[in-house]
């Protein structure tokens, strides 16, 4: 059993720098019960030593809040992106490999630069604005129902995993992805966020789009929070055709029109 061996293995695929050439180097780390990945990457950093017995460089990665909160922490783990901080040592198969999100580039290591989610996060302006010279009150209330199922798409932290499992986004595509698509639909569903809603859908309808999505389903399966992706997918594609519909053939219609329909 797991808990009887006395080194975890790890293989870990590492990067000097964003144009230097990968390569792995392995490590041993004294099993200590209910250890994640990111403990025993602590354990590397401490004393940087691969399994020949080499000093070596530590290895660089992203981590901040250890709760499966921030998102900073992702990389493939055993093939599969997910978050390393809630990716526990015992349920894992060994030898554990590691390497980082081939969708992102490479910092160094298993450090990337998500930059490319942010970027689309202000393409399909994911905020409320609102006007912060003076006190605006406690703001409309959203009915129970809609509160629930918008909670749930809140829960998004651009970890960027739905990202690297989408095979429509890569370096040679500028599909904005899964993640951003979901933050239209909520932030179009906020009573204030609606007034803008009519400029996120024509975003979704540029190039990069939610057009270049293939409905391959990867984003929901791996979603660390369990977000309906598709679902809003789906959402947005409604929506945006009647947009399209609505330009095409003009509409007397306020500016959210029927874009704020859930």
């Amino acid at each position: 059993m797991q808990s009887e061996q006395k080194d975890i293995r790890f293989i870990i695929e590492r990067q000097d720098g964003p144009d230097q050439a990968t390569y792995t180097e392995e490590f041993t780390v004294p099993y200590r019960p209910n250890m994640n990945v990111i403990s025993a990457l602590m354990e590397i950093r401490r004393n940087p030593v691969n399994a020949n017995g080499d000093k070596t460089t530590p290895i660089n990665w992203d981590m901040n809040c250890l709760e499966e909160v921030c998102g900073a922490c992702s990389m493939i783990i055993n093939g599969k992106p997910r978050q390393s901080c809630t990716a526990l040592v015992d349920k894992l198969e060994q030898p554990i490999r590691l390497a980082p999100m081939k969708t992102f580039p490479v910092i160094r290591d298993l450090q990337v630069d998500r930059q490319r989610m942010f970027d689309a996060l202000k393409k399909v302006k994911a905020w409320v604005p609102i006007d912060g010279t003076y006190d605006l009150g406690p703001g409309p209330r959203m009915p129970e129902n809609k509160r629930q199922w918008a909670y749930e798409l809140s829960k998004c932290m651009t970890c960027g995993v739905c990202l690297e499992a989408c095979p429509n986004v890569n370096d040679k595509s500028d599909f904005i992805g899964p993640a951003a698509i979901s933050q239209v639909r909520l932030f179009n569903s906020h009573p204030t966020g609606a007034f803008h809603a009519e400029d996120r859908l024509e975003a979704l309808m540029e190039d990069g789009g939610i057009m270049q999505c293939g409905n391959a389903q990867n984003c929901v399966e791996v979603c660390p929070k369990g977000i309906p992706l598709t679902t809003s997918i789906a959402s947005m594609n409604r929506q945006t055709t009647l947009h399209s519909f609505k330009q095409f053939f003009g509409s007397d219609k306020g500016r959210t029109g029927s874009a704020v329909e859930a």
